[in-house]
């Protein structure tokens, strides 16, 4: 184990969430923006390829520390040949779609066997109450999903965010490019903090929207111009180096990830916090140390509905906590990659840990893990949520490693560099 002393820093790659939303922006904008630092994954290279199909010209640079993306500065026309192709990416599936919406034509949206199962409805229903004819495929109202488009008018309407916030932010991004103003209500709305971000990068790229007491947010039409945006570390990637810290009573720092993120994400520190770890959120870092024991201090419940990609993150360690960690306001996380609520207690139990769980919680009491084959389901967020307790867990292996590059292709090698002598999360 690396030496309590020692102060680790994480080489985290840039925010899926900023990069995919960046990508729609300056694709939409008039003129050339350049994107630096961009997450180089799987479901951002499936968004970036989905724009490129639609008429959008993109163009790494220097190995793809930056992109450049040539902006239509109009709405999309639908692409040649075949269905615009999703891949895994749950973001190209829910932003895409109200984009094309705004251009004129018929786009049929499709992905893998895994995106198929995540539900579209909600979406679909509020492109219809636009006036845009949307159809989704039963049983699960899901890809294909075919949008004839004439434009939109824009308006008010309501939208059921209870399942996933991704509706309302493809709504609100497509909203300068309707022909009037755009009222949205998010009802039920989780993980609001993405919101938030998605108005942060909106106004970057010039647009005007804005948020009233009740929840409403307003977009006024007048499109996006060109812009440069360097994009921050990854924050729920960085849960799983910041949970290592405190496990392993070492310390971590992520270096341009601080307190003025517009990631929510981030918040997951605090709830370290509780955990009894040490955090200093600077200006454009944050640190978390462990404990010198890698005990964490149980015995709390927390909401993590607005955090809830870090959820599994906290649930994998707290078997290594001195009592009872109850996490709640997460029933949105099954319908994620998986049922994230059943794979995190799937795992536990063949860890020999005991749960409790509801339609929207999952309690997790301390023990004593015996090492077992995690079963990922496809999933990156529980793959890499049980590495990190493979890291006190002799034995541990995934059965699916690779599962990880959905978000960040190099994690095992960064995890390996800084804890060299961690015993588990070995490949199976």
């Amino acid at each position: 184990m690396t030496a309590p002393n020692a102060v680790l820093t994480a080489r985290i790659p840039g925010s899926k969430s900023i990069t995919n939303r960046a990508l729609l922006l300056a694709a939409a904008a008039d003129g050339v923006s350049l994107l630096r630092a961009p997450l180089v994954s799987d479901d951002t290279l499936a968004f970036r390829e989905a724009l490129t199909g639609l008429g959008v010209h993109i163009e790494a640079e220097a190995g793809d520390a930056a992109w450049k993306v040539t902006g239509t500065g109009r709405p999309p026309a639908p692409p040649a040949a075949g269905p615009v192709w999703c891949e895994d990416a749950g973001t190209a599936a829910r932003f895409l779609p109200p984009f094309a919406a705004t251009g004129r034509g018929s786009f049929t949206f499709d992905g893998t066997g895994q995106l198929r199962a995540r539900p579209l409805r909600p979406l679909a229903d509020a492109l219809r109450r636009l006036g845009v004819r949307a159809r989704v495929t039963e049983p699960v109202g899901g890809l294909p999903m075919t949008v004839d488009a004439d434009g939109l008018k824009g308006g008010e309407l309501t939208v059921d965010a209870s399942l996933s916030s991704q509706y309302l932010t493809g709504l609100l991004m497509a909203g300068p490019l309707m022909r009037e103003p755009l009222t949205v209500r998010g009802q039920g709305l989780v993980s609001r903090p993405y919101i938030t971000m998605t108005q942060d990068l909106m106004r970057h790229f010039g647009a005007y929207v804005d948020e009233f007491e009740g929840g409403a947010v307003q977009v006024l039409p007048g499109g996006y111009r060109a812009a440069e945006l360097d994009v921050e570390p990854d924050a729920s990637t960085a849960s799983y180096f910041f949970a290592a810290a405190a496990v392993t009573g070492t310390t971590v720092t992520v270096p341009g990830l601080g307190r003025s993120s517009v990631q929510g994400d981030l918040g997951f520190v605090e709830v370290l916090r509780r955990a009894g770890a040490r955090v200093e959120v600077g200006e454009r870092e944050t640190t978390v140390t462990g404990a010198a024991d890698g005990v964490l201090r149980g015995g709390f419940d927390v909401d993590m509905g607005d955090i809830s990609d870090t959820f599994m993150t906290l649930a994998a360690v707290a078997p290594l906590a001195d009592a009872p960690i109850t996490v709640h306001g997460i029933g949105h996380a099954r319908l994620k990659e998986s049922d994230r609520i059943a794979a995190v207690e799937e795992n536990l139990r063949a860890l020999g840990i005991r749960t409790e769980s509801g339609p929207d919680r999952i309690t997790v009491h301390p023990g004593r893990p015996a090492a077992t084959v995690i079963a990922c389901r496809r999933d990156h967020r529980i793959a890499m949520a049980f590495s990190v307790l493979g890291l006190r867990v002799p034995g541990t292996a995934l059965d699916d490693p690779s599962c990880v590059g959905k978000t960040f292709p190099g994690f095992h090698a960064e995890l390996a560099r800084l804890f060299p002598a961690r015993p588990g999360t070995n490949r199976h």
